[in-house]
């Protein structure tokens, strides 16, 4: 039994510490830091140890003896005696310490009474409140309230166990620490620390309290190595408060360890911890021949709230020209995310009194919406918004895009969906439309559009019951759609022109069908259709003799025409098999054909239609009906009667897998599909309509796993034609000619190839939004805005070391093919209208040098396409990149360098040159 007598002379207590076991004294560290704790009261405290037997250096009397279990299960016995002497009125003094101490070591934890420190040694680690501390040699003053953390040596001579000091979330990583405990300050030499993005170190650093720090002789970087990096900025007198700033007197940029004539008086770096931070977009500097010197990109970012944000830039050009853009993001979660895009740009050309001086103004509206479907499954609201001028993308200064310089239709479209859980089920959507054609400027737009349906209703079946048979497979539906819709131009758009001449109209339609087997292997299908249309304007034709000319005079009110239709279809499905024998590499072909016939039946709906004068001898003539212009179309004048034939194949083959491990055969797709269709007008009289219409044959397939996809499509024509070009009702074959005259052909050929097992390219939306391509065959789009990196961002030497990485035989790559083949021949000319290829390729010369190429040749123009020449550089936390397009009308060269990390994404230089683009 080991005992200790403790006593405290101010309070004559007396404290008996109980143990099982013997443990050298210095082992005992409970012990020890509750006696250190005793002994910096400032109170006489004796203690004695014994083994064998009972020795009190004060012994106590047993009265009000209590006993307790210690954390290591050994019993405390506490006795008290009662004194009657008064208490002394000086009051106790207040323990150093706030909190309970942890501490543990390696090697040993020793204590020096005489010195009042506690020295633990190897792998030592001390905990206290929120700070916990780490490092080979930690030292604990009890009397001065401070701790010393240092490194110590191995057995080589050199310094491990960097001392770790954490206290939150902050963490230095220095040479040696010295904290006081009472004062919470610190010493700290060449501590290191990560702040986000930037890592810090100092050679002097004194903590002043919880939330400032003053650095002597410090760096930032935003480098992965900040012993060793590639750049850094060095500066002398420093205040940090974690989390939030860094001000810093006299900075200077240096680059591998070569300072820069790049310095500032001062420098102010935030570090908040929220996502975003409201701060200034520092601009590019560009010149232009036409335009000349300029800033580009020049604005603020507003963090505004979590939910949503603000971006506001502007252009300046000394010639007057000038643009600005207005971006914002919004996402809640569970329930939407979108992004709305603004931008404006006032061009002027030359100078003001030169013959190429031109001015111009041109926008761009984006908005991309789209909702949870979880925050409410019964309703939903999108919207993919992208109009404006249609020069936008041909002539904007912000944007190299050569996908969206060819695109030749904006499209817009806002809709809102709700579904009613009613019997029958009812869907309702209300939508807004546009389409713009960007060589023509007319503009489509319906504001609203109104759809509604009931779902099919079966009539002659149970709601549970089996649906067979042409009775019960009877079923009908109703839908509703209505629309206000507006033609116009870009120079009239949200003008009152373009409201006055708004077209309204409404359609009902009631489709009625079934299906149904016909001898057993006939699949036969009837339906007939009711149409009901209205519209609020029609027109009335009548010549007027004083202008002597036909007048279309606009009647507004309610009007109506009512249509119906018949058609049906029976087709079935044939299954042939070509088998070769086991022992052959092609062991059989399938061929699956699957032919049908339909018919379809139109009446005349001539009753709504009129005659009208068509000169001052009042002859009438030239049927015309009210319901011209509708966005609806109109009723049909003559009967349509039309039969027709279609026939679908798909080809495949069973050969001997490669893989001699396989027992079954191998299954490969030889022609996924190829079919033929055309159709024959039973009410053709042979000279205003013939009777067969052309035969178009189109088929596909997918080869080398499925990774290259061919397409070809020709159109074949069975009558012959006259001097004119005009069809005539003979055919080609009596006509000296084949048995079909083929009019038109195509043949388009796309693969992609990469290293990474045909890895897929990435899709970047904004590029699709502008009316670019996902695959960079007319070049990688560049907006000077966002300067991202021009490849995949895939690091394939991340956990390699340098050695490995240097040698590695194996580069990643990726290759885009295309080719396309276009055949006219409508009027005997047989001539081929388009020849060309097109190839994209990206490669990794080595880890860090990346290269890409994209170009063509029409074998038509006999001459090169597009052609763009790429090279990136990674410079670890600096990224430099080279693009240039050679010759062309969009010939341009681009250099851009800067540092990759967001917080520090103004410190770069942009250089470009780009074509002065004509303004038309």
């Amino acid at each position: 039994m080991q005992k200790i007598y403790v006593s405290l002379v101010s309070q004559k207590q007396y404290i008996i510490f109980t143990k099982i076991a013997l443990k050298p004294l210095h082992t005992n560290l409970f012990n020890i830091v509750l006696l250190s704790f005793f002994l910096t009261l400032g109170n006489t405290c004796v203690y004695s140890q014994d083994i064998k037997k009972k020795t009190t250096a004060i012994p106590p009397k047993k009265e009000n003896k209590k006993e307790n279990k210690n954390q290591d299960n050994s019993k405390v016995t506490v006795e008290t005696k009662t004194d009657t002497i008064k208490k002394d009125t000086i009051k106790e003094k207040k323990a150093f310490l706030e909190g309970k101490v942890k501490y543990k070591s390696s090697d040993y934890a020793k204590i020096d009474q005489k010195k009042k420190l506690i020295t633990l040694y190897d792998n030592a680690e001390l905990y206290y409140k929120d700070i916990e501390l780490k490092s080979g040699i930690i030292v604990m003053d009890y009397e001065k309230n401070e701790v010393y953390a240092g490194r110590i040596k191995d057995s080589t001579g050199k310094f491990t166990q960097f001392p770790n000091f954490k206290q939150g979330t902050n963490i230095v990583e220095p040479d040696s620490i010295r904290f006081n405990f009472k004062t919470k300050k610190a010493l700290i030499w060449n501590s290191r620390s990560d702040q986000g993005e930037f890592k810090i170190k100092a050679a002097i650093t004194k903590k002043e309290n919880d939330s400032v720090y003053f650095l002597k002789g410090a760096r930032f970087t935003t480098s992965k190595d900040v012993d060793n990096p590639e750049y850094y900025f060095q500066t002398n007198k420093v205040k940090f408060i974690p989390g939030k700033k860094v001000i810093t007197g006299l900075t200077n940029m240096v680059i591998a360890d070569v300072p820069t004539p790049i310095a500032l008086p001062f420098a102010y770096f935030p570090m908040s911890k929220e996502t975003s931070v409201s701060g200034i977009i520092l601009p590019n500097y560009n010149d232009s021949n036409s335009r000349g010197f300029s800033l580009q990109n020049f604005g603020y970012y507003f963090a505004l709230s979590d939910h949503y944000d603000l971006t506001v830039l502007g252009d300046y050009y000394t010639n007057g020209s000038y643009g600005m853009r207005i971006e914002s993001s919004y996402a809640k979660r569970y329930n939407y995310r979108g992004n709305v895009n603004f931008r404006f740009e006032n061009l002027i050309n030359s100078e003001r009194g030169y013959p190429d001086y031109s001015k111009q103004t041109i926008y761009n509206i984006q908005w991309s919406h789209s909702k949870d479907s979880k925050s409410n499954p019964n309703s939903s609201f999108s919207a993919s918004v992208n109009l404006g001028s249609s020069k936008y993308f041909q002539q904007s200064i912000n944007i190299v895009n050569l996908g969206s310089n060819l695109n030749n239709t904006l499209s817009s479209s806002v809709s809102y969906a709700k579904t009613f859980n009613s019997i029958p089920q009812v869907r309702m959507s209300l939508s807004a439309t546009h389409s713009q054609n960007t060589q023509t400027s007319e503009i489509n737009m319906t504001l609203p559009t109104l759809q509604l349906s009931v779902d099919r209703i079966f009539p002659f079946a149970k709601g549970d019951g089996i649906k067979k048979g042409i009775i019960k497979n009877i079923n009908l539906q109703y839908n509703l759609n209505g629309r206000n819709s507006f033609v116009t131009t870009d120079s009239l758009f949200f003008k009152p022109e373009m409201f006055r001449n708004a077209q309204v109209g409404m359609q009902h339609s009631i489709p009625i069908s079934t299906n149904f087997k016909l001898f057993k292997y006939f699949s036969a299908s009837a339906s007939a259709n009711y149409n009901e249309v209205w519209y609020l304007k029609t027109i009335r034709k009548f010549y007027d003799s004083n202008q002597s000319k036909v007048i279309d005079e606009t009647i507004n009110g309610f009007d109506a025409f009512r249509t119906y239709s018949l058609s049906s279809s029976i087709g079935t499905t044939v299954y042939g098999t070509f088998n070769f024998g086991k022992d052959k590499k092609i062991k059989s072909i399938r061929h699956v054909m699957r032919p049908s016939i339909s018919y379809g039946y139109t009446p005349s709906f001539e009753k709504y239609y009129d005659t009208y004068a068509a000169d001052a001898s009042g002859t009438m003539i030239k049927p015309y009906t009210r319901f011209e212009g509708g966005i609806y179309g109109v009723p049909g004048l003559s009967n349509s009667n039309n039969i027709g034939f279609d026939l679908s194949n798909t080809f495949e083959a069973k050969v001997t897998d490669s893989d001699t491990t396989k027992v079954e055969p191998k299954k490969i797709m030889l022609l996924n599909n190829f079919n033929l269709s055309t159709n024959y007008d039973l009410n053709a009289d042979g000279k205003t309509t013939l009777a067969w219409a052309p035969v178009r044959v189109s088929g596909g397939t997918l080869l080398f796993k499925d990774k290259m996809n061919v397409n070809f499509g020709a159109t074949l024509d069975p009558y012959a034609i006259d001097n004119s070009g005009n069809r005539i009702n003979i055919y080609n074959i009596n006509n000296g000619g084949s048995l079909f005259r083929m009019t038109s052909a195509n043949f388009t050929l796309n693969y992609a190839i990469s290293s990474n097992d045909f890895d897929g390219t990435k899709k970047d939306d904004q590029v699709t939004r502008n009316g670019g391509r996902e695959d960079d065959l007319f070049g990688k789009s560049r907006d000077i805005l966002n300067q991202k990196s021009q490849f995949d961002e895939n690091d394939t030497s991340k956990g390699e070391d340098a050695i490995t990485t240097f040698f590695k035989s194996k580069l990643p790559w990726n290759m885009t093919f295309a080719y396309s083949l276009t055949y006219g021949n409508n009027n005997r000319e047989k001539k081929i209208i388009n020849n060309s290829i097109m190839i994209s390729a990206n490669a990794d010369l080595t880890p860090k040098w990346k290269t890409g190429i994209s170009t063509g040749y029409d074998f038509v123009q006999k001459g090169i396409t597009f052609t763009q020449i790429r090279f990136e550089r990674d410079l670890l936390s600096w990224r430099m990149d080279f693009n240039w397009t050679p010759f062309g009308d969009y010939a341009n060269w681009n250099f851009f360098i800067g540092i990759k990390s967001g917080v520090l994404s103004d410190i770069k230089w942009n250089k470009q040159r780009v074509n002065d683009r004509t303004i038309r």
